[in-house]
């Protein structure tokens, strides 16, 4: 894939080259693509899932080499990957949807342990990593408040 590719679906269409917060408006592009997801089948989800984390972790690899840093503000497909964690089996309900983006939000600022550490992880693997174990502890906070809230 060459330079422009990578920026592109790193970037997640270039999302990421927001001048006010690009991780914010990275998971608003996961906001869209989660509602347009919604209604694929469990199997369909979970496949389509995986097989983003594993691209967004080999763009996001290529797209650091690119930069030249380690963790560039304009890679956000991992912002996106995030919240389709974060959203997984959550009902996709406007509030919920709401919901999860601000919860994955604070998660990923905050960054509670292990969230942290695992940024320090090598490559895409560690640009991606904690954005994913930071939905993961969404997706559970979010499973609980829809099951107790309803």
């Amino acid at each position: 894939m060459g330079k422009w590719l990578t920026q592109f679906f790193a970037s997640f269409f270039y999302l990421g080259y927001s001048p006010i917060a690009p991780g914010t408006a990275g998971t608003v592009g996961g906001v869209i693509l989660f509602y347009l997801l919604s209604n694929l089948s469990l199997y369909i989800y979970i496949s389509f899932l995986l097989g983003f984390i594993i691209f967004s972790v080999w763009v996001s690899n290529k797209a650091s080499c690119i930069f030249g840093v380690t963790d560039p503000k304009q890679v956000v497909v991992d912002e996106v990957c995030g919240y389709l964690v974060t959203m997984f089996l959550i009902t996709p309900s406007l509030r919920n949807i709401i919901l999860g983006f601000f919860l994955f939000r604070l998660l990923d600022i905050v960054k509670p342990p292990p969230v942290r550490s695992s940024e320090r992880l090598p490559g895409g693997f560690g640009i991606v990593t904690d954005d994913v174990v930071a939905g993961i502890y969404a997706n559970i906070i979010m499973q609980v408040i829809t099951r107790v809230i309803g």
